[in-house]
């Protein structure tokens, strides 16, 4: 038996390879968390940027899932994966490294942090397509919700360690040179992927390739299939308020609650720990209730206690957003872990990256314009009715997948299965 097959009979804690990824993921993930912190800090506190400047800052982040998605997901889908998430790591390390280097030379701008934010953008959109398409090889069908579990209690535990180091970096060595922290941590994340063994077989090219036909077969499969549209629909509300929430919410707790950059990372962390909760049962909870279940009642988690987030103030009350952080990760944990394993089991291999490159676009392309929301809101109507209109916006986001096929389901359908949902291709 070859150490790989022995691997998956223990569990894929002694999956070789599937250890070198989730290893090489932890702390990229921990130092990405630090600089979602760190990058907003730096526009506020350094560059004393606008509401409005900082909702472009966010959208910045996410712009290329809405431009560069779709396209990404068919050139993904030509090529061996692992040599995409090498360049991905390393080229996002050169972007973020540029932050602390500016600001020693003194030459750091709102300007260079928007191209940042775009560059890491782009190269985050080839780097998850390629990602998500990955660890199907990597796998087997039946480890799916196994693996995903794993990496989502690593991000979910980034997010508990993250906010906290990084309002400590912050602090202790200000905003642009905590951002070091995460071009180091994109080192580490591809020499650990390059560590991986098993090769992935060279994807077959078609007869005759044409990048708009391969584009549309990716968004017929996600959109003749109700299940992954309702899941589309779900997602992407989130986002759009979740982002425009993002774009407000550190300006929020640092102009109007008055809290410091560590505080803020204290905060965050408290919150984050329901992600890790989220992460280490979702197995269970998907076994307990059903996969289908576990879809619409991890969207009815996250979605109510944003209500409380508006009413924080600096006394008590600031136990409001650490309710609510903490909520919704146990929630999004969930359900991401529940409909991702679900999109990979369904989706057949040659469309692995077209499919998730499109519901990429279609729930993260919403993320630009949430922070774009976001910045106008916050201008308009103030911080504080700004989190409130966010709040109330995010409620809709459960109603897709409860009032779907979802809701008649104990477990979702997958392609051998008579009751299959039909997916056109």
């Amino acid at each position: 038996m070859t150490e790989t097959a022995a691997g998956r009979k223990r569990g894929l804690f002694f999956h070789r390879d599937f250890r070198r990824l989730w290893i090489g993921d932890a702390i990229s993930q921990v130092g990405t968390q630090v600089s979602m912190l760190a990058l907003p800090l730096v526009a506020v506190k350094t560059l004393h940027a606008s509401a409005f400047e900082v909702g472009v800052l966010t959208a910045c982040e996410t712009a290329a899932f809405l431009f560069v998605g779709l396209p990404a997901g068919a050139w993904c889908d030509r090529v061996r994966r692992r040599p995409v998430l090498i360049a991905g790591d390393i080229g996002r390390a050169i972007a973020l490294g540029s932050v602390p280097l500016a600001a020693v030379l003194h030459h750091l701008t709102i300007g260079q942090m928007f191209a940042v934010a775009l560059i890491t953008g782009v190269l985050t959109v080839f780097f998850d397509v390629a990602y998500q398409s990955y660890l199907p090889e990597l796998v087997s069908r039946d480890e799916l919700v196994d693996g995903n579990g794993k990496l989502e209690a690593t991000r979910a535990t980034s997010q508990v360690v993250g906010p906290s180091l990084g309002g400590f970096l912050v602090q202790v060595f200000t905003a642009p040179y905590a951002v070091l922290a995460d071009a180091i941590s994109y080192v580490w994340s591809a020499s650990w992927v390059t560590a991986i063994q098993a090769r992935e077989p060279a994807p077959v090219p078609p007869p005759q390739r044409h990048l708009g036909k391969e584009i549309g077969e990716g968004l017929r499969f996600v959109l003749g299939n109700p299940i992954l549209r309702k899941i589309a629909g779900c997602t992407g509300t989130a986002n759009l308020f979740g982002a425009a929430n993002t774009a407000v919410i550190v300006v929020f707790l640092v102009r109007t609650v008055h809290l410091s950059s560590g505080g803020i990372g204290v905060l965050f962390s408290i919150g984050a720990v329901g992600g890790l909760i989220g992460a280490l049962t979702s197995g269970w909870f998907a076994r307990r209730v059903g996969q289908a279940r576990a879809i619409w009642l991890g969207a009815l988690i996250f979605a109510p206690f944003d209500l409380l987030e508006p009413m924080t103030h600096h006394d008590w009350r600031l136990s409001l957003t650490a309710i609510t952080l903490f909520f919704a990760s146990v929630g999004a944990v969930l359900y991401n872990v529940a409909q991702v394993s679900f999109r990979q089991a369904l989706c057949p291999r040659p469309l692995l990256g077209r499919m998730n490159a499109t519901m990429r676009f279609l729930v993260w392309g919403t993320m630009p314009l949430g922070g774009l929301l976001g910045g106008w809101l916050a201008t308009a109507f103030g911080l504080r009715n700004a989190l409130w209109i966010c709040a109330v916006g995010a409620q809709f986001a459960p109603l897709w997948v409860l009032f779907s096929p979802l809701r008649r389901m104990r477990d979702v359908p997958l392609p051998d299965d008579e009751t299959a949902a039909p997916a056109t291709v």
